[in-house]
C-alpha cells in the first residue's frame, strides 16, 4: 500500500525518533542531552561496549558511527523490529493521533501533483536567479548591492529577480510544457474566470525563495523595486505546498546550526534574516508576513528549548513581541520558553548592522530577556498602581493571566516568581497615612489630614477625564475608526502610508482584525480598488462593521473619509490622523509612567512632568483637518470644513 508522503511527514513531525527507539534502548546518560534532542546509546544493530549510536530528534534520524546504519522512525521499526511497513505506519499514526488515510485514486493523483509542483517551483527559482544576472536585472543588483548583499550572499540564499513583464515567467514555464493551471496551482500566476489572460504574480521584484525543512522551494517572497505599488513585500498565496503559518523562512539552513549552537533567533523578515547571517548568526529564521503562529512556535521548540525572538525597536515591534508572549504563555512546558531581544528604537537588524556593525547586533542578542521578565515589565507599563484597589486589580489580573499556563509545574513556578516580584514592588510602595507632614525641598508640604497622593488630585482628575469614554479614550477610538474607514474608501493611498498604517496600534479588536485583513488583501494584489476591497471584506463577514463605520462618519460629518472626497484631501486627512494617533498613543504611555512616578514620589518635579504630558494629550485631541486650504480639492468652502 502506498501512503501519501505528506501523511508520512505529518507522523515524523509528531513522533520523535528518541521516543520510538527509547522503548527498547537505554540512552547513555553521560553523552545524551535531551534538552537539545541529542541521544546516544550502544547500537541496537550491532554489539558494542561504548555508545556510537546517535538519534537526533530535530532531524528525526538515527545513525551509528560504528556499523553505519541509518534511518528514520519507519526504518527502525521495519529493520530492527521486523514490523511490516504498513503496520509500522498504522502503529505510529495511532501514536501521533492521526487517522489512517483512505488512499483513493484521487489522493494518489494529488500526491503526484505535489511532486510535480516541487519541480515547477525549482524551475521558477532557477529562472529568477538567472534573470538577476541579465541586463534587465541591473536595477535589482543595484538594490542588493546598496543593501550590502554580496554575490556570495545572493547565491547562498538563492536570491533572484522577477522581470517587469506580465508574462516572462509564464512563457518560460510554458516552454517546459507546464500548463497555466499548474502555474496557478503553484501560486506563480494570477488567473480566474474574470481574468482573460493569466499574468505573472511577481513582477519587478527582488525574489527570495522560501524552502521547506528539506530544502525544497515551496514559495517565493518578493520585494518591490518601485515605490508606487501597494505592497512592498508580496508572498506566494497558500498552495498545496505552502501554508505560510506553518513555515519559517531559512529554517532548512538554520536548524543544523541551531542544533550545534543551541540557539535559534526569529526576526521579522527576509532581509532581517540575511542581516543576522551577515552579523554571524546563521541560525536566524523569520515568519512570513504574519504574526508568529502556534505551528511556527512548535517548530522552533522542536529545534531548541529557548528560541530568541528579536523585534524591531518601534511600537509595532513591541506589539508583535506581546502577541508572541500571549501566544506562547499557555503552551509553556518545563525547560521550554522564549527569550526576547529588543533592538534600539526605530531600528531593524539591517539598520543596526549598517550603523554599528556586527558587535552591536551580538550585544542585542546577548541581552535577550527571559519571558517572565518581559511579562512582568509589560504588566508594569500597562497598569495603574496608585491606590490599594488598583494594586489589588494589578495583582489579580497578572495572576489570572499566569493561570492560562496549561502545565501545572510551570504555572506554579511562574506564580511563585510573580509573588516574589510583587512583594518586592509593594514593599517599596509609599503608604498613604493621615496626619501632618513637614514640607521639604523635594516633597510638597501637606495640610493636616492630607494624604501624599492627594497632592496630585486636581491634575489626576483631569487626566482621568481624558481616559474616560468622553475624553481621550473616545477621541482615540474615533480616530482609529476614521483611519480604517479612510483606507477602505481610498485604498490607493496605501502605498503612501503602508508602514505607518501597518504600525498603527488599534485598541479595538474589531478594527485591528479589519486592518489585518486589509493588509493581507493588499499584499496579494498589485492594485486595489474600493469596490474589490469592500467585496472582499463583506465576504469575510465585516458587513455590519462597515455599515456602522459609515453611519458614524455621516452623523459626525466626517466627509473626508468618504469615497467622494478628493484624493488630495483624503491623503492629507489620513496622514494627519495617523500622525496624531501615533503621538497620542505614545503620550498615553508616557502619561501612565508619569502617574506611576508621581504616585511613588509626589515631588513638585514629578507633578510638573505629569501635567506637561496631560497638556500635550489635550493638544493632540480633536485636531484633524485643521489645515489651511483643507477641503478645497473636494470643492468645499473653508467654512464648511469640520
Amino acid at each position: 500500500m502506498r501512503f501519501p508522503p505528506s501523511f508520512l511527514d505529518d507522523i515524523r513531525n509528531r513522533v520523535s525518533i528518541s521516543s520510538v527507539i527509547g522503548r527498547k534502548v537505554a540512552w547513555d546518560r553521560r553523552k545524551t542531552n535531551a534538552g537539545k534532542g541529542d541521544y546516544w546509546a550502544c547500537c541496537p544493530f550491532h554489539g558494542e561496549k561504548s555508545p556510537s549510536f546517535h538519534a537526533d530528534d530535530r532531524k528525526g534520524r538515527y545513525y551509528c558511527f560504528g556499523c553505519k546504519v541509518s534511518g528514520d522512525i519507519f526504518t527502525y521499526l521495519v529493520e530492527k523490529e521486523g514490523v511490516p511497513f504498513p503496520e509500522a505506519v498504522a502503529q505510529l499514526a495511532q501514536e501521533a493521533g492521526l487517522p489512517m488515510p483512505v488512499v483513493s485514486e484521487a489522493d494518489m493523483q494529488r500526491e503526484e501533483q505535489r511532486a510535480s509542483l516541487y519541480e515547477i517551483m525549482e524551475f521558477a527559482a532557477k529562472f529568477f536567479e538567472a534573470e538577476l544576472q541579465t541586463a534587465r536585472g541591473a536595477k535589482a543588483r543595484g538594490y542588493l548591492s546598496d543593501r550590502g548583499l554580496s554575490a556570495a550572499i545572493q547565491k547562498e540564499f538563492g536570491i533572484g529577480y522577477a522581470p517587469d513583464d506580465r508574462s516572462a515567467l509564464r512563457t518560460h514555464l510554458a516552454e517546459k510544457n507546464i500548463s497555466v493551471e499548474q502555474m496557478a496551482e503553484a501560486g506563480l500566476v494570477v488567473s480566474g474566470a474574470d481574468i482573460p489572460v493569466a499574468y505573472d504574480r511577481f513582477r519587478d521584484r527582488v525574489i527570495f525563495p522560501i524552502r521547506d525543512a528539506r530544502g525544497r522551494v515551496i514559495a517565493f517572497g518578493g520585494r518591490a523595486l518601485r515605490a508606487d505599488v501597494p505592497a512592498k513585500y508580496l508572498n506566494s498565496p497558500d498552495t498545496p505546498l505552502f501554508h505560510k503559518g506553518e513555515i519559517l523562512y531559512n529554517f532548512d539552513k538554520a536548524r543544523g546550526v541551531a542544533h550545534t549552537s543551541s540557539q535559534l533567533i526569529a526576526v521579522e523578515g527576509y532581509v532581517d534574516v540575511i542581516a543576522m547571517f551577515r552579523a554571524g548568526f546563521s541560525e536566524a529564521v523569520a515568519p512570513l508576513g504574519t504574526a508568529l503562529t502556534e505551528n511556527q512556535l512548535a517548530l522552533m521548540w522542536k529545534t531548541v528549548a529557548e528560541p530568541t525572538l528579536c523585534f524591531d525597536g518601534d511600537s509595532a515591534g513591541q506589539k508583535a513581541a506581546y502577541r508572541a508572549l500571549d501566544l506562547a504563555l499557555p503552551l509553556l512546558k518545563p525547560g521550554h520558553s522564549l527569550k526576547f531581544a529588543f533592538l534600539p528604537e526605530g531600528q531593524d537588524p539591517d539598520d543596526l548592522l549598517k550603523a554599528e556593525g556586527p558587535e552591536a547586533v551580538k550585544a542585542v542578542i546577548a541581552a535577550a530577556e527571559p519571558m517572565a521578565a518581559v511579562l512582568w515589565q509589560r504588566a508594569l507599563n500597562e497598569n495603574d498602581r496608585t491606590t490599594p484597589e488598583r494594586r489589588a486589580l494589578f495583582e489579580r489580573d497578572l495572576k489570572t493571566l499566569i493561570r492560562l499556563i496549561q502545565d501545572e509545574t510551570v504555572q506554579k513556578h511562574y506564580l511563585a516568581d510573580v509573588q516574589e516580584r510583587l512583594n518586592t514592588l509593594f514593599r517599596g510602595q509609599p503608604v498613604a497615612r493621615g496626619g501632618f507632614t513637614k514640607g521639604t525641598r523635594d516633597r510638597p508640604r501637606l495640610k493636616w489630614g492630607q494624604k501624599a497622593w492627594e497632592v496630585a488630585q486636581p491634575a489626576s482628575q483631569q487626566l482621568k477625564a481624558l481616559a474616560s469614554k468622553t475624553g481621550f479614550a473616545s477621541t482615540s477610538e474615533r480616530r482609529e475608526r476614521m483611519i480604517v474607514l479612510s483606507v477602505i474608501n481610498h485604498p490607493e493611498l496605501l502605498h503612501d502610508v503602508w508602514s505607518e498604517f501597518a504600525a498603527t496600534e488599534l485598541s479595538s479588536r474589531e478594527l485591528d482584525s479589519l486592518r489585518s485583513l486589509i493588509l493581507d488583501s493588499a499584499s496579494s494584489e498589485e492594485s486595489l480598488e474600493t469596490a474589490g476591497l469592500r467585496g472582499h471584506l463583506l465576504s469575510k463577514g465585516f458587513g455590519p462593521l462597515l455599515d456602522r463605520l459609515e453611519t458614524q462618519a455621516k452623523r459626525l460629518n466626517e466627509w473626508f473619509l468618504g469615497p467622494d472626497a478628493a484624493q488630495d484631501d483624503a491623503r492629507t486627512g489620513l496622514r494627519q490622523m495617523i500622525a496624531l494617533h501615533h503621538k497620542a498613543v505614545t503620550l498615553d504611555r508616557e502619561l501612565k509612567a508619569a502617574e506611576a512616578a508621581f504616585a511613588g514620589e509626589p515631588t513638585e518635579e514629578n507633578l510638573n512632568a505629569l501635567v506637561a504630558v496631560r497638556d500635550q494629550l489635550l493638544s493632540a485631541s480633536g485636531s484633524e483637518a485643521q489645515i489651511l486650504g483643507f477641503g478645497a480639492a473636494s470643492g468645499r468652502a473653508i467654512d464648511q470644513v469640520s
